[in-house]
């Protein structure tokens, strides 16, 4: 039985849910708080997900109605967000760079974190706003100086879907480029909307899509990826200490506007993201003109969608 582990509620407020099929093959939603108050590394770390498929056997757990419920991110803010660049054959081709040997990685702030289906906000002076559809792993046991790919395996907990968003004119002009510039902005990683147990999926063959005011832009598979998740796990953890609950974002396809192919993102463009398996995103995006508020680790804007 493949399980949709989520998290539902307004922001800051998120309640953990699991949800699963019954015996007639219906999917249902379950809360989760008789195991846990939050979808979180020490819920990972302690056997989370098995202890979720014993007391759903058990019939242990609530079933719930998400109707009118927020769909928040699928797991609590990480302790950390790792990205890999240039990670598809194809889209390093587009972007006219060498595919690379080892992994490139680079790192976004925490706080990029936002919603599957949040507003999300183009800075005040963007121009070149960018979508790139990923597959996300979340982390399940502390992986340090890993032996082996087949070890790395066991630490991932499950997959996501993410959006690693790109302001292109601050991530690109110069020789050295600025890549935490453009790619540390409010809002800038929207994942979700549903964590799937890695025993539960095969990665390494899922269909990733992206739509643009439901015209096709990406469409790809993660089979042609260049590093798989296991290597990826394996290779960051030669170089840091990877904790339950951290969030690594695996690179994106070609389809991104940076190719020229298409116009980058405009406020009222709808962007829709989807992977086989992992679900679909979907964000309507405004011109942000004043940051307001910072609440449950996101950040509130005011601004104009047109």
């Amino acid at each position: 039985m493949t399980l949709k582990f989520a998290r539902l509620g307004t922001a800051g407020n998120e309640q953990p849910a699991v949800i699963a099929q019954d015996a007639q093959g219906a999917e249902k939603h379950f809360s989760l708080t008789p195991l846990t108050q939050d979808i979180d590394g020490a819920f990972l770390a302690t056997d989370g997900i098995e202890r979720t498929r014993q007391a759903l056997d058990n019939g242990e757990l609530p079933e719930i109605s998400p109707e009118g419920l927020r769909i928040g991110t699928p797991v609590a803010r990480p302790g950390a967000v790792v990205a890999i660049g240039l990670n598809y054959t194809a889209h390093a081709a587009e972007s006219g760079a060498t595919p690379p040997q080892v992994p490139v990685v680079f790192l976004k702030p925490t706080n990029t974190i936002a919603g599957p289906f949040d507003a999300a906000p183009i800075p005040p002076s963007s121009e070149k706003y960018d979508w790139e559809v990923e597959l996300a792993i979340v982390i399940g046991r502390e992986a340090s100086y890993l032996s082996s790919a087949e070890e790395a395996g066991g630490c991932i907990a499950g997959y996501a879907v993410a959006n690693d968003l790109s302001e292109r004119e601050y991530q690109i002009p110069g020789a050295a480029g600025q890549w935490t510039k453009g790619k540390s902005l409010p809002g800038s990683t929207p994942l979700g909307p549903w964590l799937v147990p890695a025993s539960d999926i095969d990665a390494g063959n899922l269909r990733l899509q992206t739509l643009v005011n439901g015209a096709p832009r990406q469409d790809s598979s993660t089979s042609d990826m260049i590093f798989d998740p296991a290597t990826i796990v394996h290779h960051l953890s030669q170089y840091m200490v990877l904790e339950p609950g951290d969030v690594i974002i695996t690179g994106t396809p070609e389809g991104v506007a940076l190719s020229g192919r298409f116009p980058f993102i405009q406020p009222g463009d709808v962007v829709e993201l989807e992977i086989d398996g992992l679900g679909r995103q979907r964000q309507e995006y405004f011109r942000a003109t004043t940051r307001t508020a910072v609440q449950g680790g996101a950040a509130s804007f005011a601004g104009t969608t047109a």
